[in-house]
């Protein structure tokens, strides 16, 4: 009974980190959305956003390593800083920046089905980084994900191809970021948690945004007089983008990255359901059939990346109990020839 309790208990726990993650992830994506779109908070400076949530996260990242020391900071010297996560810093950047940007151009459940091409993105450029080798079944089901956005994009009722581009270069950052965090960080046997990443990676983000803020944003800030800063409204974005951060940290830590994928999914019909349904976003039946194609093909290609992943673990499993064999059968062969040894003196 107690075991059966337990079970249950750890079930319900993994539940809510997923409801939680859901949540938080679903309000910081319409958040931003109702701040930076024209016909909403009318606040259109993604990269001022995008520093003002870079700004708050690296702060609150310092309190909890640096001073609470509630998580325990990455032993990293100043050139793999340099070398590693500065690159990685830069495309977070970039990914960031272009994403809260397509916020002004095209709605929220257009926006979910183009993100749908980042299983595509994270492949093509792993194999490009000779990161993944090239498999033709897999880069079949690419192409299935790929067609499906394409009709989805199709069927958009307001289509528009500068937010388009934006959103498509925050999948190729993200994705080449994604890619890089595998080669220049966990290949060296570095491993960041989504807090210790804000750690490291906020504050060279921040300074990066920098240089595109002066250039595109201040001077239209320095102009419009009327503008005053909203702590109500920023300070709780801010807030809800910190609290998304420990809700990844939550959710994979007790769970795993795939019931972490499976929730993406879940969170995306969520919002297309909610972006037609209170935003009055226009979704047309072949924006849906589209994305429930490209939505198959994520399905697929996270399920055969689950069983490489087990066969992978079963290898080693059995590698391991060879190697635990053959130490225990040296040993015992030892112990033999000690005794027979003892027997002839």
């Amino acid at each position: 009974m107690g075991l059966s309790e337990g079970v249950v208990k750890k079930v319900l726990l993994s539940y809510t980190y997923v409801a939680i993650w859901i949540f938080l992830s679903f309000t910081v994506i319409v958040y931003n959305k109702y701040i930076l779109d024209h016909k909403m908070y009318n606040w259109p400076f993604p990269i001022s956003l995008t520093m003002i949530h870079m700004g708050f996260c690296s702060s609150l990242a310092y309190l909890l390593v640096r001073v609470f020391k509630l998580v325990e900071p990455v032993s990293m010297s100043r050139d793999l800083y340099l070398k590693s996560v500065v690159p990685i810093g830069a495309l977070y950047a970039l990914s960031l920046w272009f994403s809260n940007s397509a916020y002004i151009f095209l709605s929220v459940s257009f926006i979910q089905m183009l993100k749908a091409l980042m299983p595509v993105a994270v492949y093509s450029i792993g194999v490009v980084f000779k990161k993944d080798p090239f498999k033709s079944d897999t880069m079949l089901n690419l192409v299935s994900i790929s067609v499906g956005v394409a009709i989805a994009a199709y069927g958009e009722a307001k289509f528009n191809t500068w937010g388009v581009a934006l959103q498509l270069l925050a999948v190729a950052f993200e994705a080449t970021r994604l890619v890089l965090i595998q080669i220049l960080l966990n290949a060296k046997g570095i491993s960041l948690n989504p807090i210790t990443s804000l750690y490291y990676v906020a504050p060279c983000c921040f300074l990066f945004l920098c240089v595109p803020w002066v250039i595109v944003e201040l001077p239209v800030l320095r102009e419009s007089s009327s503008f005053h800063f909203d702590f109500v409204i920023f300070g709780t974005n801010s807030v809800c983008a910190f609290a998304l951060n420990l809700a990844v940290f939550l959710l994979v830590g007790k769970t795993s990255a795939l019931t972490m994928n499976v929730a993406g999914v879940v969170k995306d019909w969520l919002l297309i359901a909610f972006s037609w349904s209170v935003i009055k976003d226009t979704v047309t039946p072949v924006n849906l059939i589209g994305y429930l194609i490209a939505f198959l093909g994520v399905a697929y290609y996270n399920h055969a990346k689950l069983q490489a992943l087990k066969a992978l673990e079963a290898q080693r499993k059995s590698q391991q109990d060879n190697l635990e064999a053959g130490r225990l059968l040296e040993e015992r062969d030892g112990e033999g020839t000690g005794k027979k040894n003892e027997t002839q003196d």
